[in-house]
C-alpha cells in the first residue's frame, strides 16, 4: 500500500466533527461519573431503537435534562457518558428510551428524527454531528447486546457505557466498531460503479465490503471488488477514513487500480455494475445524465472519492 494521497477534505463529510472530551481515563470513577450526571447543565442525547429525539422544533439542541430524560422513561443505570464539550466543559451523556416513534408523536413537544437526514439535510453542527453519530452507535450495541455471550445471563453496564460486564461468569463485553473497506476502482480514465439494489432508484457508487477476520486493507479491497464485479485488483491506496454510524462501522476509503476489465456481475449484491468516463460521471454530478443516473450525496466518503477522482486530486 502507498502512503495516503493527498487532496480530500475530510471535514466536509459527516460524523468527523466530534470535538467532546471523551476522559477516557476516568470512566471507571464511578463518583466521578455520577457527579456529571447529576449536574444542572449536563445534556443527555436519547434515541428509540430507530431515530433521536428532539424537543419540538429546536433540532439545534441535541441533548435533554436528565428529569426530561427520566420523564421518557431512561435509566440512569444505562446512561452512557459521551464526553465534555470543549468549550465550557460540559458533560453530555445518551440513552435509549422504551418509546416506539409513534409513541412520540402522539406526545406534545417532541419529535424524532433519523440520524441519516439529519446528516443528509445539514441541520447540525459538525460537532454535534459527530457527538450524536457516537451516541447511536454505542446504544446500538447496547440495545443488542444485553446477555451475556458466554453464559446468557443479562449483563450490566460499566465503565460509563465502555463496557458490560456479566455478573455470573465475570466476563467483561466491549463495544464494537466494524470495518468496512469502500473502494473507487479506476483504469485511470474510467471509474468502476456499481448499484446496490438497496440504495434509491439511479444511485451508483463505489463498491464496499466488510473486512473479514486475517485481513489486511488491500486484500480486503481486491477481495470485495472480485467478488461484486468479477474485476482483478492491483495496486491499492487507503485515502481516507470516516465513522458510518449506521450502525457501528468505519469506513476505510482506498482507490485501486484494475488490471482486468470485464465486468461479471455473480454476487447477488449489486443489480448493475458498469465503467464511467470522467465526462459520465461529470453528468452524474451535474444532473444533467440521459438516463438520470446520480451519485451518492455528499455526507457519505463515496462522494468524496468519486469527487477526488473527477477532480484529479487523487
Amino acid at each position: 500500500m502507498r502512503a495516503p494521497a493527498a487532496g480530500l477534505q475530510p471535514m466536509e463529510m459527516s460524523f468527523l466533527g466530534n470535538t467532546l472530551d471523551r476522559q477516557s481515563t476516568k470512566r471507571g470513577d464511578k463518583a466521578y461519573i455520577d457527579g456529571l450526571l447529576q449536574r444542572p447543565d449536563t445534556q443527555f442525547v436519547l434515541s428509540t431503537d430507530k431515530t433521536l429525539v428532539f424537543r419540538g422544533d429546536d433540532i439545534q439542541s441535541i441533548g435533554h435534562s436528565l428529569s426530561e430524560a427520566v420523564a421518557l422513561g431512561a435509566e440512569t443505570k444505562e446512561m452512557v457518558f459521551l464526553g465534555l464539550r470543549p468549550e465550557n466543559g460540559q458533560a453530555v451523556f445518551a440513552t435509549t428510551v422504551p418509546h416506539t416513534d409513534d409513541d412520540l408523536s402522539e406526545r406534545p413537544g417532541l419529535q424524532s428524527i433519523d440520524l441519516r437526514n439529519l446528516a443528509l439535510k445539514n441541520l447540525l453542527s459538525p460537532e454535534d454531528l459527530g457527538a450524536l453519530a457516537q451516541a447511536r452507535a454505542l446504544i446500538h450495541w447496547h440495545r443488542t447486546h444485553r446477555f451475556c455471550s458466554s453464559c446468557g445471563e443479562k449483563s450490566v453496564m460499566a465503565e460509563a457505557g465502555y463496557r458490560r460486564d456479566c455478573p455470573t461468569c465475570g466476563a467483561p463485553h466491549f463495544p464494537r466498531t466494524d470495518p468496512c473497506v469502500i473502494m473507487l476502482i479506476t483504469d485511470g480514465d474510467r471509474a468502476l460503479l456499481g448499484r446496490p439494489a438497496r440504495l434509491p432508484e439511479g444511485i451508483y457508487t463505489t463498491l464496499a465490503g466488510f473486512m473479514e477476520p486475517g485481513e489486511s486493507i488491500e486484500q480486503a479491497v481486491r477481495r470485495e471488488t472480485l467478488e461484486e464485479s468479477g474485476i482483478v485488483v492491483g495496486d491499492v491506496q487507503l485515502i481516507s477514513n470516516q465513522p458510518w454510524p449506521f450502525p457501528a462501522n468505519l469506513m476505510l476509503g482506498c482507490i485501486g487500480t484494475a488490471t482486468t476489465f470485464e465486468i461479471e456481475i455473480e454476487d447477488d449484491e449489486l443489480e448493475a455494475c458498469k465503467w464511467c468516463s470522467r465526462e459520465e460521471v461529470r453528468q452524474m454530478v451535474a444532473g444533467t445524465h440521459p438516463e438520470e443516473h446520480k451519485i451518492p450525496p455528499s455526507i457519505s466518503i463515496a462522494y468524496e472519492l468519486i469527487i477526488g477522482w473527477l477532480d484529479g486530486v487523487i
